[in-house]
């Protein structure tokens, strides 16, 4: 995981592309710090509520430290941060980021399948770049509703994997997964990324298919995610700080009420950012950022979303 830092970058490009999809294109004065596929940047976004961060993908190539490149989807049921990009991000003015993060970086493999939905094609061409550059096996499936909607379309054929990436759209040729599937095989990864509805379609076919959980990756741009459900009571065992965290309420809103913060940027359980660990008690996981053995493992917490069934202590 690489450490994030603040970094105030310029917007050298915009273009606007297919499917409500804004392509930036950021540098700085010098060198950008090092990525690996699979990073994103938190992006802090003005909107008329107040400023808040947001999450991007990196999608060029991980080598190239002159430039990130991002595709933000104008999402009209997004909480308003992405279309407040679309509206206010000109180019020549400046962005204020943290990060580089990397929560779904490439594993070792002798064979690679990606699938993009959509937007979430984005994280899919920066590993792209990066398993072309290894000279490994790889296959990108890009999945759009139609070709007027397909961001990228510009640049894919001029592409160095370009034979290795094959569209597919709802109104023509659709992504036929039992024909693309590859066989379970322990050198054989899959990565998925786009709509939920996608990438659970995606995640289930492959898990049914054979292929193990740990070797199919996932990375969420957003979740309908339900926060609430019964109080329960979090301590904090090194502040000595004891809250009730109530039916509509989050444990990272009621420790901040106390003056104990966590730092929470996503809201959604997706980014990672306020995982918190715990030190006893039973977890109620609403997140997609943990995985199913971490989970399992029962000693740590999306403090943004996630619940506790009775008492949580926490190592806060």
């Amino acid at each position: 995981m690489q450490n994030s830092s603040a970094l105030v970058l310029t917007v050298a490009e915009r273009i606007d592309d297919k499917g409500d999809i804004m392509r930036l294109t950021l540098t700085g004065e010098g060198p950008l710090p090092e990525v690996a596929a699979g990073a994103h940047i938190d992006l802090l976004v003005e909107t008329p509520e107040g400023p808040i961060w947001r999450q991007y993908s990196l999608a060029g190539d991980p080598a190239d430290r002159t430039q990130w490149q991002l595709g933000i989807l104008k999402d009209p049921d997004s909480r308003g941060g992405s279309v407040a990009l679309h509206q206010l991000v000109k180019a020549g003015e400046t962005v204020h980021v943290e990060g580089p993060r990397n929560h779904f970086p490439l594993a070792q493999a002798d064979h690679t399948v990606l699938f993009g939905g959509g937007i979430g094609v984005t994280p899919m061409l920066a590993m792209a770049w990066e398993l072309h550059a290894k000279g490994a096996d790889f296959t990108l499936h890009y999945a759009t509703r139609s070709a007027e909607r397909c961001a990228f379309a510009d640049v894919l054929p001029g592409l160095p994997f370009a034979d290795n990436v094959v569209l597919y759209h709802d109104d023509a040729q659709k992504l036929d997964l039992d024909a693309v599937m590859p066989a379970p095989n322990p050198t054989t990864h899959v990565y998925v990324c786009g709509p939920q509805g996608f990438m659970d379609w995606v995640i289930a076919h492959a898990e049914a298919s054979g292929h193990a959980t740990d070797h199919v990756h996932r990375e969420y741009f957003s979740a309908d995610v339900d926060a609430s459900g019964d109080s329960f009571d979090v301590e904090c065992a090194q502040s000595g700080l004891t809250v009730t965290v109530g039916p509509d309420d989050t444990i990272a809103k009621a420790l901040a009420r106390e003056g104990l913060k966590i730092e929470v940027k996503c809201e959604e359980g997706i980014c990672g950012t306020c995982v918190t660990d715990v030190l006893e008690g039973e977890i109620d996981h609403r997140d997609q950022f943990l995985t199913e053995d971490e989970r399992e493992d029962n000693d740590q917490i999306c403090a943004c979303c996630s619940r506790g069934r009775g008492k949580l202590v926490l190592d806060i």
